[in-house]
């Protein structure tokens, strides 16, 4: 597996870590962000790299810092 691939599967590894344990289904956490759940779903399997946007944008959905959301 190469670096990128990786780090991407960690971080929606994170963020589903982090969304379950706030209780919340993908569904509620991507209206939560005017998303459609496919894309929490393709973020959480490491199938896209997300822009800095939109990790702020995950981050403030599960209601953490940045940082803790990238601490993995």
């Amino acid at each position: 597996m190469n670096e990128k691939k990786d780090l991407l599967l960690k971080l929606g590894s994170r963020v589903r870590d982090i969304r379950l344990s706030k209780g919340l289904t993908q569904t509620e956490l991507a209206h939560s962000l005017g998303k459609d759940q496919q894309s929490i779903q393709r973020l959480e399997t490491g199938n896209v790299n997300p822009s800095y946007i939109y990790l702020l944008q995950i981050a403030k959905g599960l209601n953490v810092e940045l940082n803790e959301l990238l601490n993995f």
